[in-house]
């Protein structure tokens, strides 16, 4: 799955917002999956991020968790 998103959708998306092309290396689900596999495999809840994107995103998320 993340060969293929990363196939298809090679730039951050995040980094694209704001008119930089810069390679994203890491895929994320939009929805977090919390283990759900339905979310999990859904290649419609995957978009592909740069390391510095998905870090703030995985971090906002565990906060707004707590």
């Amino acid at each position: 799955m993340r060969a293929v998103q990363l196939g298809q959708e090679p730039w951050c998306v995040d980094c694209l917002k704001q008119g930089a092309h810069i390679f994203a290396n890491e895929v994320d689900h939009i929805q977090p999956h919390n283990g759900d596999p339905k979310l999990f495999f859904d290649d419609g809840n995957l978009q592909s991020l740069c390391k510095s994107h998905h870090s703030a995103k995985t971090a906002a998320e565990v906060w707004s968790d707590a």
